[in-house]
């Protein structure tokens, strides 16, 4: 209280009007990227959940097959189609579901 007052009376409450807007700003950055993570978590999730046989999926490793099948835990993508080539992934390790882009045939 002692501090407050000698910096109000040597002209230093400017300072502490600039310090709060500072810590305010900090704090509303700090909420609204909290809620943007969940929403991505959220998102991440749902995807994970929903996947299927035939999924074209990416890997964290960069890796891109297709869904031969799933378990709660577990993927198998298919990656060479000529071998018949599939490795078993942990589902975390699914980055992405690709989607089919319009053919130019389909547009009109």
């Amino acid at each position: 209280m002692q501090i407050l007052n000698m910096l109000s009376q040597n002209g230093g409450g400017s300072g502490q009007g600039i310090l709060l807007a500072a810590m305010l700003a900090v704090f509303v950055y700090i909420i609204i990227s909290a809620s943007y993570g969940r929403k991505e978590k959220k998102q991440y999730a749902q995807m994970l959940a929903n996947l299927k046989k035939n999924d074209r999926v990416v890997t964290i490793g960069g890796i891109i097959g297709s869904v031969v099948s799933t378990t709660a835990e577990e993927v198998v993508v298919k990656v060479d189609e000529s071998a018949n080539v599939k490795v078993t992934f942990l589902k975390s390790a699914i980055r992405k579901v690709l989607t089919e882009e319009p053919k130019a045939a389909d547009l009109g």
